[in-house]
């Protein structure tokens, strides 16, 4: 019987994947919705459909697992009013590939 690629993984297989804060790579999807990580923030794409059933269950509890380390995570520090935005970097010309 072929392995369903989409099945939501439990808590336990999930535990050590995703460490809120800890690096610029990390990853934890739930459903279409992604936690992407970041050393200073987290960015969160997609959609995520909580079905009435067992998948919707376990579902539910990684997205509240994930939520509540980010939570722990951001009480453990010392945090500043706000995170200070990385400044543009200014246009640069480059040359025309079509002339």
């Amino acid at each position: 019987m072929p392995e369903n690629k989409h099945r939501t993984r439990t808590a336990s297989e999930t535990a050590d994947a995703f460490a809120p804060f800890a690096d610029a790579a990390g990853v934890r999807t739930i459903g279409a919705l992604s936690f992407e990580n970041g050393t200073d923030r987290i960015a969160l794409h997609g959609s995520l459909d909580l079905t009435r059933d067992r998948a919707g269950l376990a579902q539910a509890r990684l997205l509240r697992e994930t939520l509540d380390a980010i939570v722990k995570a951001l009480e453990a520090d010392d945090l500043p009013e706000t995170v200070a935005e990385a400044p543009e970097a200014a246009p640069t010309s480059v040359p025309n590939p079509f002339a």
